[in-house]
């Protein structure tokens, strides 16, 4: 059959590291993946409990999320973000996060059919761009500052007027930036476009208490500043949240340890959201029944959470080490679980073939984040004590 002259997928970025793989065969031990942030530690015990008896499989789970789904994802609100939302109107569930990310502007140009632009950090997750190119959009990149924060400055006039959307990423994933999602959410609503702002690492905040664009710039600034808070809102205290033109998304994959079982949520300005519970319900996008009460039980846990916060900690902090004996020592992140690391004179894929070579272990050039990244290599902590330890014996 003659092939058509339609669209033709890119190569999927992650797929172009398998030729260098066999360069880490030489090391005891073999190949250490630190190329993409699949979790390796165990998800709490209740949470699989819970996916194993949740005696949901045989009917069709509401696509929106279980009330019990929703009212927990309110409850961590409340309790992690010092915000309070409507589990009844402007809460739903998502298969993951990667899935809506990428199927976001395609729902968000039927409802706004005169705007065909994504705007989106300029070092980012590649599903931004990807999700504006699958829907026949813009892909506008924005520019970060010396701190990997977006610059909403630097967005144009002719593209904010043609935006159907401003993608916001805290923390960060490469960079760990941390952005100021007040000032994003008010750059917003003064012009009228959608706001999302991707919080899947929230949790792994280091620079202060997880931030989400939900909450009031008085609320956002609250609590310790300077040591990433363990403990959330531990007043009790919360705020109504500010859901005008805004949502956040939010995942168990990497907070939880299910990046298998595919379940997350998005909250914000109910007109949104129940336009995309609607679109979503018409295309059959559901959140298996099982995975909706493991969801629950691990909304409700804080202790797994907070023993894999360390574990990241010190994983990066180890691993920072190991990167600097072959390049600059990296900076440890302002938040998320990666390295974002300087290669030797810029060359990221150098770089990523001496980690391979000299310490068994694969990183992702900075490519793969976006052309202004091409001098810097992404190093995911993904990796079990036991695995870092063989790391750090092939070093000596």
């Amino acid at each position: 059959m003659n092939a058509r002259a339609g669209y033709v997928p890119p190569p999927y970025p992650y797929d172009r590291l398998d030729e260098l793989k066999p360069l880490a065969e030489r090391h005891d031990g073999g190949l250490v993946d630190l190329s993409i942030g699949t979790p390796v530690d165990p998800p709490a015990p209740a949470v699989l409990a819970a996916l194993g008896a949740s005696d949901s499989e045989r009917g069709y789970p509401p696509s929106i999320g279980t009330p019990e789904l929703r009212e927990a994802a309110t409850r961590w609100c409340t309790e992690r973000l010092s915000v309070q939302v409507d589990a009844d109107a402007e809460v739903a569930a998502t298969i993951g996060s990667k899935e809506f990310v990428a199927g976001l502007p395609h729902w968000l140009r039927l409802r706004t059919p005169e705007r065909d632009t994504v705007l989106f950090p300029e070092i980012s997750y590649p599903s931004y761009a990807m999700g504006a190119e699958l829907a026949g959009c813009r892909a506008v990149p924005v520019p970060a500052d010396e701190h990997w924060s977006i610059q909403l400055d630097a967005i144009s006039d002719a593209d904010a007027e043609r935006a159907l959307v401003l993608w916001v990423n805290t923390p960060g994933n490469p960079a760990g930036g941390l952005d100021d999602l007040d000032a994003a959410a008010r750059w917003g609503r003064e012009r009228d476009v959608p706001v999302f702002s991707d919080e899947c690492y929230a949790e792994f905040t280091w620079d202060g208490p997880p931030r989400t664009i939900l909450t009031p710039a008085s609320a956002a600034t609250a609590g310790d500043s300077t040591g990433g808070d363990e403990r959330g809102a531990e007043s009790g205290s919360s705020v109504r949240a500010e859901v005008d033109g805004v949502v956040a998304v939010h995942s168990l994959s990497k907070r939880s340890n299910l990046a298998g079982v595919r379940v997350g949520f998005y909250a914000g300005d109910p007109e949104l959201v129940h336009f995309l519970r609607e679109v979503r319900k018409h295309a059959g996008f559901m959140v298996p029944g099982p995975a909706q009460a493991a969801a629950v039980a691990a909304l409700a846990d804080q202790v797994h959470v907070a023993a894999q916060r360390e574990r990241y900690r010190n994983r990066l902090e180890r691993l920072a080490r190991i990167v600097g004996r072959f390049g600059p020592e990296p900076a440890l992140p302002r938040g998320g679980f990666y390295l974002w690391a300087a290669a030797p004179d810029g060359d990221a894929w150098a770089f990523t073939r001496t980690l391979l070579s000299e310490a068994g272990i694969l990183v992702s050039p900075g490519e793969f984040y976006g052309p202004a990244a091409a001098d810097r290599v992404r190093v995911a902590a993904v990796l079990t004590d036991d695995a870092l330890d063989m790391v750090e014996s092939r070093l000596g």
